[in-house]
């Protein structure tokens, strides 16, 4: 994934739900709030690009870098 573009994985679904996976650059995810899940309207003003519909559900912190001595 490029650090300056945002990623879009394939679509997946369960028996009720699709899914997608948005990756963010840095430089956009500190934008993204950490009191709530983001409103079509705010993310749609981060630069995400998703048809009518989809919705904000989780935020997932990647890993923390180990270092190992």
């Amino acid at each position: 994934m490029s650090q300056k573009q945002i990623y879009y994985s394939d679509k997946y679904d369960d028996e009720k739900f699709e899914y997608r996976h948005v990756m963010l650059p840095k430089d956009i995810a500190k934008r993204v709030p950490k009191t709530h899940l983001m409103s079509e309207t705010e993310w749609r003003n981060l630069g995400v690009q998703q048809s009518q519909g989809w919705i904000h559900y989780m935020i997932h912190q990647p890993d923390l870098p180990l270092k190992l001595t």
